[in-house]
């Protein structure tokens, strides 16, 4: 049975660890999302809704013959779950499928679905693609308008909300940039992002918006609450009528994490990938 963690010591990020190629679900990490959410004032109701959308691209199994099958992986981990999972283990445990026999594709699909829905506390719906079809999800650059040609000197590469601002007229526009960098909380590695922040409201700073999300350079945080933290702020600081924050990460261990924020009722961002990932 998989259990809900309230740390990482636990957690295979940071750590050396094995490599199984027997099916194993007690390889999922849950990391519950309340307390992340605390730190940025998240106690009642959400100010938002949406979803993390993964694609983990190394999944290998075997058919009831013996013979390796293979397919991308998509799953949706709506915001509401109470836990997200940490990466690392969910590509020990997909990687748990090499050498193991399924009945098909169907039933492979069933058991991660089943398993991802357990450790994250909620649903979760999963999709099995050959790699043949994949290239359909169309390659594309995120939506709205690019923050980075301005030309902004830049000091501070540690979290600063109070850079951002807004004092122009209502406008309804799109910005994006693909100038984002995080890292990882336990290992500190470096996860790079395009961030699209579309929103109608008093014209923020564009300039002072660049500046905040390069603030992440050096914070340490996980994909989902960077994305919850950016929202939270911008809403906060510039009075937003409606916001969405979408961001979608590169890969690491052939998984990309995109999660979307949003309180304007738009459910999922399109589905596509950057030229980076």
């Amino acid at each position: 049975m998989t259990e809900l963690r309230d740390d990482l010591t636990g957690s295979p990020l940071g750590h050396a660890t094995a490599y199984p190629d027997v099916y194993d679900a007690g390889l999922l990490f849950p990391v519950p999302r309340a307390p992340q959410r605390r730190e940025i004032g998240l106690t009642g109701p959400l100010p938002f809704e949406g979803a993390d959308a993964w694609t983990a691209y190394e999944l290998t199994w075997l058919d009831t013959h013996g013979k390796p099958q293979v397919a991308i992986a998509t799953f949706v981990v709506p915001a509401g779950t109470p836990s997200i999972v940490e990466s690392k283990s969910v590509k020990l445990y997909l990687g748990s499928f090499a050498q193991t026999r399924f009945d098909g594709t169907t039933d492979v699909q069933a058991t991660i679905e089943r398993d991802i829905s357990h450790a994250t506390g909620g649903s979760v719906h999963v999709d099995l693609h050959p790699p043949a079809t994949f290239p359909s999800v169309r390659i594309a650059d995120l939506d709205g308008e690019s923050l980075d040609e301005l030309s902004v000197a830049i000091q501070r590469y540690q979290l600063t909300p109070e850079l951002l601002h807004a004092t122009g007229p209502q406008v309804d526009e799109t910005l994006k940039t693909d100038l984002f960098r995080s890292l990882c909380p336990l290992t500190h590695q470096p996860d790079f992002a395009s961030v699209q922040i579309a929103y109608r409201g008093p014209a923020i700073d564009r300039a002072a918006l660049l500046r905040y999300l390069v603030s992440y350079r050096c914070h340490a945080g996980f994909h989902e609450h960077c994305v919850e933290r950016i929202f939270v702020d911008i809403l906060a600081r510039c009075r937003c009528e409606k916001l969405s924050v979408h961001a979608r990460f590169t890969r690491r261990g052939g998984i990309d994490i995109n999660p979307f924020r949003t309180n304007a009722g738009s459910g999922a961002p399109p589905n596509l990938r950057t030229a980076r990932q």
